[in-house]
């Protein structure tokens, strides 16, 4: 019989200043207009996409119920059926890792002291720029996230370890993976870092404002705030060497993932994404990425030289369309995630795009199905270094 994981909880606290939120019209002046949540703004389900219409990138459609080989780049159109890989079940006999719980506060952040949208509102679309999304009712406010580590069996105390680390978490989907694959020595024996968002959802939000933003903030919040906690409470060490360090996530998590890497390529090479939010998501509005995360496709990997990043992503076909009041031509997740694979493709990077038929947002069977060799895939090439 299998052997159960452990769980301990943590609390810990420091006083930061909370600093209020604010939101403006192109013009300059405040918008006061509030859109309600009602149904004509509620989120109507998305339509079907073809991935061998015009405009699509090139892909190899395997057999229902295949995945890509872990061994190869490209373009792949899985599905329709996605059953669990069998690495995805608890095996007897498999070492498994321990799983570390602790609690964070908004309060001990100096990064990110806290912000809420307030309950019942969303945002108006800027008159000046159809593109822009204005939000004020985004107020400072206090939260907690929570923190889950999975350390594997065959971590050795005190060796630097090569991990990953996941937004939205806890990831047990990614801990059971880990537990196989180690087994098999398919991937190194990483610890899994799975960081709770700080709530909410979208712009105005804290999760929003963390994971949407285009910036090295969030990736400077887990570096400074985050991993020196895991390593004091967990007795672990954690690679300096952004080789051995991996992100992932889904949805917001998933560009969340991206950008972590894309802003600091020193500390992280390797990310892993379902339904990444490629579109045009970020608030506060940034002069320098003023479309958001659709910027990545758009202008900044076409523009810039390719960075040492190797990235994994996946979209379902029934994914995200026009989800909030903006209609922006810029909010598509499967066109923005076809997007991504075109760029990257075009400036010679490592990337595995994988297209899932009968597949929804973040779509659970799909991920299931896929995440063992996602995540073979993602470290493939890894040597440890001292």
């Amino acid at each position: 019989m299998a052997k159960s994981r452990l769980c301990f909880s943590v609390a810990f606290g420091v006083l930061a200043v909370v600093r209020p939120a604010t939101a403006q019209s192109g013009s300059g002046e405040p918008v006061k207009q509030v859109q309600p949540l009602t149904a004509s703004t509620t989120r109507r389900a998305p339509p079907t996409r073809d991935p061998t219409a015009p405009g699509f990138v090139a892909a190899r459609e395997l057999p229902d119920g295949a995945v890509p080989s872990p061994d190869v780049d490209g373009n792949f159109i899985i599905g329709p059926t996605h059953d669990p890989a069998p690495r995805m079940v608890v095996i007897d006999g498999v070492p498994h890792g321990t799983v570390y719980e602790l609690t964070m506060r908004s309060a001990d952040s100096r990064i990110f002291p806290g912000i809420a949208r307030e309950a019942g509102t969303f945002g108006v679309v800027d008159p000046a720029d159809p593109a822009r999304l204005v939000v004020t009712t985004s107020h400072p406010a206090a939260y907690t996230r929570r923190v889950t580590v999975y350390v594997p069996k065959q971590y050795v105390v005190g060796t630097p370890g090569p991990f990953i680390v996941g937004a939205d978490g806890p990831d047990h989907l990614l801990f059971a993976a880990l537990d196989n694959l180690i087994a098999e020595q398919r991937v190194p024996p990483m610890i899994a870092i799975s960081i709770g968002n700080g709530s909410g959802d979208a712009q105005g939000s804290e999760r929003g404002l963390e994971y949407d933003t285009m910036s090295g903030r969030y990736a400077e919040f887990v570096e400074t705030e985050v991993l020196p906690l895991v390593e004091t409470q967990f007795n672990v060490r954690l690679t300096r060497d952004p080789d051995g360090r991996a992100t992932m996530g889904c949805s917001s998590g998933g560009s969340a993932a991206l950008i972590m890497a894309w802003y600091h390529p020193e500390l992280y090479h390797r990310v892993l994404t379902y339904s990444g939010t490629y579109v045009n998501q970020q608030w506060p509005h940034s002069a320098e990425t003023p479309r958001g995360a659709w910027e990545f496709h758009d202008r900044l990997i076409p523009s810039d030289a390719p960075k040492p990043i190797r990235i994994w992503m996946e979209v379902g076909d029934r994914d995200l369309l026009n989800p909030n009041v903006m209609r922006d031509d810029m909010h598509d997740w499967v066109v923005a995630n076809e997007r991504m694979a075109s760029v990257l493709a075009a400036k010679g990077y490592h990337y595995q795009f994988v297209f899932a038929r009968n597949a929804g947002h973040c779509d659970r069977a799909t991920k299931q199905q896929t995440l063992p060799e996602a995540l073979e895939w993602l470290w493939k090439g890894y040597e440890r270094r001292p």
